[in-house]
């Protein structure tokens, strides 16, 4: 029997920069994966490669391998969560300095979301992944839920992955067939920004069951791109209150697999 060849999930990497003043590891720009989302990607029968950024005038001469590269060779991508998505890219001076974001990583991951639409792959966007792919079809974010949101509830606590809320599914949709809790559901929330305006071709797949804040998003053009605002990959077995998201996950191999 010939073993079929795993699927290649490319997942975008967190962005840490220098320290002003710092020596040793913090001196040096760090691009990292957090274990528990490429745990949870590995739970199926696939391989993860992180897709590193590339540095077009960087100190060492580069070889012409470009994302467009990763995009043409792996078979799926995963936006993975992290720091703020910068106002700038949506058109908006940030209200604070904390909310600035990371334009460095902002302009890595929207060039490698771009390819891999282009190149007709699957994505799935979670937290920073989800609000990253809504600015970059043209939507916007409230910078700040507290501040901005009128009568939100909390999504972010010191609890970190232990705080949670419940979201409920858009009817008719495709989270509603996807899950077999046709409702929705109990959910990891850990972000202060959030969508304000839906980009363009995305569609609302599920909200928040007390305020009615946007957690999950579709796009509806061509191929398979899909936003998520909670934390599937703390989810983990034996959690019984939250939300069971193998369906999610196994939505995505299958359109992986179909593009193929």
């Amino acid at each position: 029997m010939v073993r079929s060849k795993p699927l290649r999930i490319g997942l975008s990497a967190r962005l840490f920069h220098p320290r002003d003043g710092a020596t040793g590891i913090e001196s040096k720009t760090l691009q990292v994966l957090e274990q528990s989302i490429a745990q949870w990607i590995m739970s199926r029968d696939v391989l993860v490669l992180m897709v590193p950024s590339i540095l077009k005038d960087g100190p060492i001469h580069r070889s012409n391998i470009r994302l467009r590269d990763y995009a043409e060779y792996l078979d799926g991508l995963v936006l993975q969560g992290g720091a703020d998505v910068s106002p700038e890219a949506y058109g908006e001076t940030p209200l604070q300095e904390a909310w600035a974001g990371d334009r460095v990583r902002d302009a890595y991951e929207m060039e490698l979301l771009h390819e891999f639409v282009e190149a007709g792959k699957p994505v799935l966007g979670i937290c920073r992944g989800m609000q990253l792919i809504n600015v970059a079809f043209g939507g916007s974010l409230y910078q700040d839920i507290p501040s901005q949101f009128e009568g939100a509830v909390r999504h972010q606590d010191e609890a970190y992955d232990l705080h949670s809320h419940e979201v409920c599914f858009a009817e008719n949709g495709q989270f509603a067939k996807w899950f077999s809790t046709r409702g929705g559901g109990q959910v990891i929330s850990i972000h202060h920004q959030c969508v304000r305006s839906l980009g363009k071709n995305l569609v609302v797949e599920a909200t928040s069951a007390e305020d009615g804040l946007i957690e999950a998003i579709r796009y509806t053009g061509r191929g398979f791109v899909i936003g998520v605002q909670w934390h599937p990959e703390f989810h983990t077995p034996g959690h019984d209150t939250l939300l069971d998201c193998a369906p999610l996950l196994e939505a995505f191999y299958q359109a992986v697999r179909s593009s193929r």
